[in-house]
Formats: structure tokens, C-alpha cells, sequence
């Protein structure tokens, strides 16, 4: 009877000690919505982004993406933001899908650009750079060996 009420309670501290760890790497990782004004921004490709990707202005997150969509009027993927409040970005802003790693998901990077004027809520960033696809990289990286090694299609 004893062995019973030793492992009930040792299972409740295993379940505890879980709990304590998702509540502490949730709020570690920082992984909650940001609420504050919407903006969107229209790019070529957006391979890797993900609606709930981090927005982020010099590392920081400030914000998320809140969806994505095809624009049939420029056929372009179009990317709508939730941006919190506190942070008013001027309106040439430029928005740069990055990689958090080699191995990790995309995030969209704000960089701030130098004028006065504010973006509105609802406004949009017109300043875009859409990631590069892997082998569209792996391309250039084989030419420039290649023309490194004077080995190229030209060459005899």
C-alpha cells in the first residue's frame, strides 16, 4: 500500500516538474502573439514563412505574421502583420525574409529605414526582399567555383 501512494506521488512531481518546464520555455521563447496595429507586404516568394513566424526589428521580436495570401492583382505573396504598438516604424521600412538558422524556420526582418514619416495602421511596406530558394543559392555558389577554377562552359 505504501509503493501505491510513493508512486502517485512521485508521478505528480514528474507532472509538475513538466508543467514548470513548458510554462518557463514558453515564456522564454517568447512564442505569444504580439497585439498592436496590422501592416502588410507583398514579395516574390516566401518560401518558410509561416502565419504565427516572428517579426523582428534588430533581433528583437515586435511582432508576428498574422497570414498569408496570393495577391492576384500582382501576383504576389502577400503577408499581413500584427506590430505592437509601442513600435512606430518609419515608411520606407524594409521588410527581409531571413533564416534563423540553416536548419530553422524564417522570420520577417525589419529594418527601419530614415524618414520622418510614420506608417500608418493598415499600411503597407513597399520596400521588400524575398529569400532566395536553396538551389537558386547552390547555383550561384557552383558558378562562382566554376569561374574561380577558369573551368567554365566557355573555356577549353
Amino acid at each position: 500500500m505504501s509503493r501505491n501512494i510513493i508512486e502517485t506521488v512521485m508521478g505528480g512531481v514528474v507532472l509538475a516538474v513538466a508543467v514548470f518546464f513548458l510554462v518557463f520555455a514558453y515564456s522564454a521563447t517568447e512564442v505569444q502573439s504580439v497585439e498592436g496595429y496590422e501592416l502588410t507586404a507583398r514579395f516574390d516568394r516566401i518560401d518558410g514563412l509561416n502565419v504565427g513566424s516572428d517579426v523582428r526589428v534588430g533581433g528583437v521580436k515586435v511582432g508576428s505574421v498574422l497570414s498569408h495570401e496570393l495577391n492576384t492583382e500582382y501576383w504576389q505573396a502577400e503577408v499581413r502583420m500584427s506590430i505592437d504598438r509601442s513600435i512606430q516604424l518609419p515608411e520606407d521600412t524594409a521588410a527581409v525574409i531571413a533564416s534563423e538558422s540553416l536548419l530553422g524556420g524564417k522570420f520577417l526582418a525589419l529594418e527601419p529605414g530614415g524618414s520622418e514619416e510614420i506608417l500608418p495602421e493598415g499600411g503597407t511596406i513597399l520596400f521588400t526582399q524575398s529569400v532566395p530558394g536553396l538551389e537558386q543559392l547552390l547555383g550561384q555558389v557552383i558558378y562562382s567555383l566554376q569561374q574561380q577554377s577558369g573551368g567554365g562552359p566557355d573555356t577549353e
